[in-house]
């Protein structure tokens, strides 16, 4: 069962998505949670044994990326649940970057396949038509368009996903607009949307970006470092978004901040040397002895 990053009352979340057209395969409408025995989330979030059942939304399957002679991944196969938090770890240089850029398509996959909702292969796809499908992909600096107002960012945003033909914002229909007032409100940024995103906070604009992506609904959100440079209330208030995201959507992170990895993962995925080192939870993965050795014993920011 999918649930909306917000709580939407009924009728605003009906009128938004009777009146909202995108060129991407039809989603669950959003809803309040409830009871059913189908669902593989319970209220508190947790996975049930119905998850486990569920096919991966994301499926990366021996996936190789060579850059010339250089073999930046090697082989790599992993997979990705639907309302799930993974988090890539690993030291500078271990391939956690190159594989988050070959799922959007920045990157060109040399071998092997990345399946998403068991029917795309994103590795044979331009990267225009993978962000339609449902990913979007946050890099590590905020791109924000300073000479604009944070309300004019995110309904530029909103414009960009629903046609290629949007150059201003009169295209938005008053759903689209109520719509993104309430992810302007979830991320925090509702009383400063007439605000220029000069006047935000390294994290305030990190907010913004994200809030900016929650636009175009993605299924598949990757963030590369969402939380670096951020003070520790920052990265709180990251985390608890994440949580309330992962209602709607599944999440891919890569980051060196241990203890945010720990707070917000599911799972991680450790990378050494462009391959996978060890997988599952940050419990289990910060006792991985060869893990220890390689990155975690050398403070988590190698």
């Amino acid at each position: 069962m999918r649930m909306h990053v917000m709580d939407a009352p009924a009728t605003l979340v009906a009128a938004m998505d009777a009146a909202i057209e995108a060129p991407v395969p039809p989603k669950v409408s959003v809803s309040e949670p409830t009871s059913s025995a189908t669902s593989s989330v319970d209220v508190a979030g947790e996975r049930t044994a119905a998850d486990s059942k569920k096919p991966p939304l994301l499926s990366i399957e021996d996936v190789s990326v060579t850059f010339g002679g250089f073999h930046a991944i090697s082989h790599v196969s992993t997979t990705v649940g639907e309302n799930e938090i993974r988090f890539f770890i690993g030291p500078n240089g271990a391939g956690k970057t190159t594989i988050l850029d070959a799922i959007c398509g920045k990157n060109h996959v040399s071998d092997g396949r990345i399946v998403f909702k068991g029917r795309y292969d994103l590795a044979r796809m331009k990267d225009y038509k993978i962000a339609n499908l449902g990913v979007s992909r946050k890099f590590q600096a905020p791109s924000v368009f300073p000479g604009i107002t944070i309300l004019e960012n995110m309904e530029l945003a909103a414009a960009n996903r629903h046609s290629l033909y949007s150059t201003t914002f009169l295209n938005l229909k008053p759903e689209q607009r109520d719509y993104i007032r309430y992810i302007l409100d979830f991320v925090g940024l509702y009383d400063m949307r007439f605000d220029y995103p000069t006047r935000l906070s390294h994290g305030q604009k990190q907010w913004l970006e994200i809030g900016m992506l929650l636009t175009q609904r993605p299924e598949l959100l990757l963030l590369d470092e969402p939380v670096a440079g951020m003070s520790r209330r920052e990265t709180e208030h990251t985390a608890e978004l994440l949580q309330r995201i992962k209602r709607e959507c599944s999440v891919i992170v890569v980051e060196h901040d241990m203890q945010f990895a720990k707070d917000v993962s599911d799972d991680v995925t450790v990378f050494h040397e462009g391959k996978v080192l060890a997988e599952g939870t940050m419990d289990e993965v910060s006792k991985n002895q060869t893990v220890i050795d390689v990155y975690l014993g050398r403070g988590g920011d190698a």
